[in-house]
């Protein structure tokens, strides 16, 4: 498989964090998005949306070109479903399923690049308002976040249960942003306990942005 991301997109990031907890080996493809580069024609022959994550995975019968992070995770459940990224019963399911939308949903889309470079652009906002900006929604989407994880009094170190889940995979890129945002992850205890968990392996420590091949280095 080849995986088309950046080191510091929050949806590179949580693929990344997938394929590694499921044991998927991929070429990793840097698209640079601090150039422009995913606009090119070369980057949109392989996503017309011009946007990553894509994963192209090859097979005899033909490449089959995969985008759009929440579709391709579900994808690679479907595909490979051990060890799953979802609980078996379809009300844990749903559950797991809300704590990933309220990131995938609710705090990313409005906070993603493209976003922030039209607040800045177009807008004329200048970094103290983007990052204000920024600030709103992720602090309202872990304020429930937090609530709904203090109110499970029957799950293990993670989102949910003791194993990562679907919740996880979308959580810690998003706690990532938040530190890169300034802000003060202070009122959320167990989302700052469940990072802690998901930083002591190994699948989550070889995604870090930090870690990747297109990353500064310093």
């Amino acid at each position: 498989m080849k995986l088309y991301n950046f080191f510091r997109s929050g949806t590179s990031h949580r693929l990344r964090i997938a394929l590694n907890l499921k044991g998927i080996a991929y070429e990793y493809v840097p698209v640079d998005l601090r150039t422009e580069e995913h606009l090119g024609a070369a980057f949109k022959a392989v996503n017309p949306q011009a946007l990553v994550p894509a994963l192209v995975s090859e097979a005899t019968e033909g490449d089959l070109t995969l985008i759009q992070s929440p579709a391709i995770i579900e994808w690679l459940e479907e595909r490979y479903p051990t060890p799953a990224l979802l609980p078996a019963n379809a009300e844990d399911r749903a559950r797991v399923r809300a704590l990933a939308a309220i990131v995938g949903c609710d705090i990313h889309p409005i906070n993603n690049r493209r976003v922030l470079e039209y607040l800045r652009k177009t807008l004329g906002c200048d970094e103290a308002a983007v990052l204000a900006w920024c600030a709103t929604w992720i602090t309202a989407g872990f304020d429930a976040m937090e609530a709904l994880l203090a109110a499970d009094t029957s799950r293990g170190p993670f989102c949910f249960g003791n194993a990562p889940t679907l919740a996880d995979v979308y959580l810690i890129p998003q706690v990532e942003s938040a530190r890169r945002f300034s802000v003060d992850l202070t009122p959320y205890p167990n989302i700052v306990a469940i990072d802690r968990a998901c930083g002591e392996l190994d699948a989550f420590r070889r995604a870090a942005p930090a870690v990747q091949p297109d990353a500064p280095k310093v």
